[in-house]
């Protein structure tokens, strides 16, 4: 296991048949094009918003899709007993290895730290971490400014996120400062 920052891709859920196989929970868009990466990387414990963990080197042997989810078998997880004992472990891979992404895509980690404003310029707070709801990934937008910070419960979707700039560290919504 090494410390190391990754970006967290999806999280293991429940095995799937009695050779090793397990459910994949993926926080991105195209899963199978993981398998380009020799390595993937798995932690037991939750990565914090920066992607920092002890992270293991694990090596995927297969994924399929399997009713409206995926499947994925690791080499070296041969049987129901080890797939079961990685459920709800995150996997992730260091930025560095990843695809290139279209302009219009993001990782998870590109948006981390960024600043959220509204369309009528008010600062909302920084994004501190993301959660997927299963319809769409969900900013959580830190508002420290208060004497109490406030947390924002922001979709990141089309609607309501109108421009990502990461070169200037914003997110622009159309989200109002009392919501």
């Amino acid at each position: 296991m090494t410390q190391q920052r990754c970006v967290v891709l999806g999280r293991v859920g429940a095995a799937y048949g009695i050779k090793g196989w397990f459910h994949l929970h993926p926080f991105a868009d195209d899963p199978e094009g993981w398998l380009k990466m020799p390595t993937w990387w798995v932690s037991d414990k939750e990565p914090d918003a920066q992607g920092l963990a002890m992270w293991c080197a694990v090596s995927p042997e297969s994924m399929r899709v399997h009713g409206d989810g995926l499947v994925v078998k690791l080499k070296g997880i041969s049987d129901r007993n080890a797939s079961e004992a990685l459920r709800g472990f995150w996997i992730g891979a260091p930025l560095e290895v990843l695809p290139e992404l279209d302009s219009n895509e993001f990782y998870w980690a590109d948006l981390l730290g960024l600043n959220v404003v509204n369309s009528q310029g008010e600062c909302l707070g920084r994004v501190d971490r993301l959660i997927e709801t299963g319809a769409n990934a969900v900013l959580i937008v830190i508002d420290a400014t208060g004497e109490k910070p406030r947390e924002r419960l922001i979709p990141f979707v089309d609607d309501i996120v109108h421009q990502v700039d990461k070169t200037a560290g914003q997110i622009t919504v159309h989200w109002a400062a009392d919501w």
